[in-house]
């Protein structure tokens, strides 16, 4: 034990350090709570007591000329900075990959883009809804099929309460509180009981659009459409009207858009028809605007509504929806760059 404490304070005698940075690891050699002089004290149990006096002063005094000694050459390099892991600041920086907006998020910004272009306004609604706004105020027939377990999400506490299907909740909302003239958008995220598949899942996303005003008619509809699909799909896209039916419009049209890939002469994402269906439209059915406090005999207007998800897998040639959901880096790094 003696000769450890001679060794160790012939050592703090020639210490010669050339940096601050050293002057530290130093004291961590010598004072830390594992340092030597540490060790010491550690091995002090175990010296016999007939010499444990002398050994104590010893190492005190060990422990004392290694502070003094550290001290005073921590004080000859006052000033200078202690830089760890020799990190050097004058390096460049690394560079952080950016990330990319979802595809979904792109598709529908540049949607809400044109909209606005065209004067409409943007609204919002709960997600969870009753059943007057998402069926009864939009003249769903208590019979009708959207409102089985099959297709709709209820919450089992409230069979009243459940997931909107459809983002028309929000107009039914805007209509209860908005005079005419009305002129909204309302995307938003929709949920239906559907099996996951490549073309189908039960979380979805909609933009459904409102105009409602006085002399509204088809033809309005018709060029409003036509103005988006050919901003959305580029200038030569042409668009049909095919009849359908929705509880909420009457008359209802599915529009179909010129296949872009082919220029309508047939592929198979048009499956060889030249048309591809984008969204459903129609005049909006009076008993609605009676619902929601609007004279259908003084107003009348148009909606229609779109699948986020299905104009993106149009505008980007994605073939299988699960893809959106998934987070997978090597999907999504496909849209760097996108605005």
């Amino acid at each position: 034990m003696i000769e450890k404490i001679k060794q160790i304070a012939d050592e703090l005698v020639g210490l010669a350090p050339k940096s601050a940075a050293e002057v530290e690891d130093l004291r961590i050699k010598y004072l830390s709570k594992k340092g030597l002089i540490a060790s010491l004290f550690n091995d002090f149990r175990s010296v016999p007591s007939d010499i444990k006096k002398e050994i104590g002063v010893k190492l005190n005094d060990l422990k004392n000329q290694a502070t003094n000694r550290i001290n005073e050459l921590a004080e000859s390099f006052k000033g200078q900075t202690v830089v760890e892991n020799d990190l050097d600041l004058t390096r460049p920086g690394t560079d952080i990959p950016l990330g990319s907006r979802h595809p979904l998020s792109l598709v529908k910004n540049e949607i809400i883009s044109i909209f606005t272009r065209l004067g409409f306004t943007i609204s919002d609604g709960p997600e969870v809804e009753d059943d007057w706004h998402v069926f009864s105020a939009l003249n769903f027939p208590p019979e009708h099929p959207a409102r089985d377990m099959q297709d709709t999400f209820f919450i089992e506490k409230d069979p009243d309460i459940i997931l909107r299907t459809h983002t028309s909740s929000v107009q039914v909302r805007v209509m209860e509180h908005a005079k005419p003239p009305i002129r909204t958008i309302s995307p938003g995220r929709v949920f239906r009981n559907e099996a996951i598949s490549a073309r189908a899942h039960c979380i979805f996303h909609q933009i459904e659009g409102l105009y409602i005003d006085k002399n509204v008619s088809f033809a309005d509809l018709r060029q409003t459409l036509l103005y988006f699909a050919r901003e959305f799909f580029g200038q030569e896209t042409q668009i049909r009207l095919r009849p359908s039916f929705f509880p909420f419009t009457e008359p209802s049209a599915e529009m179909d858009v010129s296949c872009s890939l082919c220029k309508g002469k047939g592929c198979n994402v048009c499956k060889y028809t030249g048309w591809l269906e984008v969204l459903g439209c129609g005049m909006v059915d009076p008993n609605v605007l009676d619902n929601c406090g609007i004279d259908s005999k003084t107003y009348t207007g148009f909606a229609f509504g779109m699948g986020i998800e299905r104009i993106t897998m149009l505008k980007y040639g994605i073939k299988d929806l699960r893809l959106y959901f998934e987070n997978d880096y090597r999907f999504l790094k496909q849209f760097q760059g996108a605005v």
